[in-house]
């Protein structure tokens, strides 16, 4: 019986972690017939009324589908990268695949049913997306060899339809080793780029990724984020496992809690600005990829060890500002004015603002018994009160220490666990 329960909740557990799996059919006038698409809505989609997500498209989605749903569904279960809605391109049907990728052999762009099917993308199944669920304006794009090069094509744009690129070892039509550079190098918007290849590839194949990999190198531009990996000890298909959390990664980096690397190599070293600092981090999260997040605890504790490690004490005041936007009714405001004073050495106000706090909600490691209990502590070093007329024998103020309390969380920040 108990065997039974738990292999229930482990499946319950994968389920709200999965995605909603919906099958579905578009009739197309650039194709002049109907195509399968494969559309997973994120497990928050029918709770969360109000939030957008990104959207990823994929090319070649009858095979892609559940390599990038995977990779998804393990990360955002670990709040490593944000839910997505995916959108998997049926392409393996009388051979839609090498036709919805006709180029011209001279010049490297869609000709002929590859004209349709790249018009198809733009002017039929994205707008038909958009209409139907509730999409961000950031959209993914990814796809392997034949159809990884097909997406060059919407680079050649002006002002591309995507976002973010995810090839995987491309086979390029012709040019496109000196076109794609030169491309991104002119684009202007922000553009996310990841292509790998395998050692396993075809020899021509490689030199040509590598190829165009040394020519995007030389860009040097702050809005183009670009990555290439060369996977060793892999096969043409092996590699796709390997490439797909890599690349996701890359361009869901700045999602992630602050991480003990980011809070050494980045936070840590400011000489001031801790909580503009978490502030722009999630702006870049709502103005980039449309998602509107209520800010992790994990990431006040982060900043608020910065500012005691570098003893910016005044920031408290701006970081309980935050807190009290962030989680009103709770006790995190008031624990950050307290802190402040603390630190400080006003520790009359720190006492009324732990006292304060424990009369709120508690929220994370915070709890009513640590307030009572570090309002109690600094009770001892405030002026004792005699009866009227008496001589008060007063016990004088402690000095705050240079360095932070031994009961002063300094550690730096570890990334939490959901099932914590």
């Amino acid at each position: 019986m108990k065997k039974l329960l738990l292999l229930l909740l482990i499946f319950c557990s994968q389920i709200s972690f999965s995605q909603k799996k919906v099958i579905d059919t578009i009739t197309s006038q650039k194709l002049k017939g109907d195509r399968e698409i494969i559309i997973g809505l994120p497990p928050s989609y029918d709770k969360n009324k109000s939030q957008t997500y990104p959207m990823l498209l994929l090319f070649d989605g009858d095979f892609l589908f559940d390599a990038f749903n995977g990779a998804l569904s393990y990360g955002y279960y670990w709040d490593d990268l944000p839910e997505v809605i995916i959108v998997g391109i049926s392409q393996n049907k009388n051979d839609e695949r090498e036709a919805d990728c006709k180029t011209d052999e001279t010049n490297g762009l869609p000709t002929e049913t590859g004209e349709d099917f790249f018009e198809f993308v733009g002017m039929e199944l994205i707008p038909t997306i958009q209409k139907n669920y509730r999409v961000a304006p950031f959209r993914i794009a990814a796809g392997l060899d034949v159809t990884a090069a097909f997406m060059n094509c919407y680079l050649y744009k002006d002002t591309p339809i995507f976002n973010a690129f995810i090839s995987l070892s491309p086979e390029l039509a012709t040019g496109m080793e000196e076109q794609v550079p030169e491309r991104l190098a002119a684009i202007q918007k922000p553009l996310f780029y990841y292509h790998s290849i395998a050692e396993g590839d075809v020899k021509k194949m490689r030199d040509r990724t590598i190829q165009m990999d040394q020519e995007i190198k030389k860009i040097s531009k702050p809005t183009l984020n670009y990555l290439f990996e060369d996977f060793k000890g892999t096969s043409h298909y092996s590699m796709v496992l390997h490439a797909i959390p890599s690349a996701l990664y890359q361009i869901f980096s700045v999602y992630q809690p602050i991480s003990t690397a980011e809070f050494n190599d980045k936070i840590v070293k400011l000489e001031y600005g801790y909580v503009e600092y978490l502030k722009k981090k999630y702006e870049v999260l709502e103005q980039q990829f449309g998602l509107k997040l209520q800010i992790r605890i994990n990431d006040f504790k982060a900043i608020e060890a910065a500012i005691l490690k570098n003893k910016a004490y005044n920031e408290f005041d701006e970081l309980a500002q935050l807190a009290e936007k962030s989680y009103p009714k709770t006790m995190l405001h008031d624990y950050e004015m307290a802190l402040m004073y603390e630190m400080k050495g006003d520790n009359a106000k720190a006492v009324r603002y732990y006292m304060s706090a424990f009369q709120l909600a508690e929220i994370g490691d915070l709890t009513k018994d640590m307030m009572i209990n570090r309002a109690d502590e600094l009770k001892a070093s405030l002026p004792k009160k005699g009866k009227k007329g008496e001589k008060v024998q007063e016990t004088p103020v402690e000095e705050v220490p240079t360095d932070a309390p031994a009961e002063t969380p300094t550690e730096t920040p570890t990334e939490e666990k959901k099932s914590e």
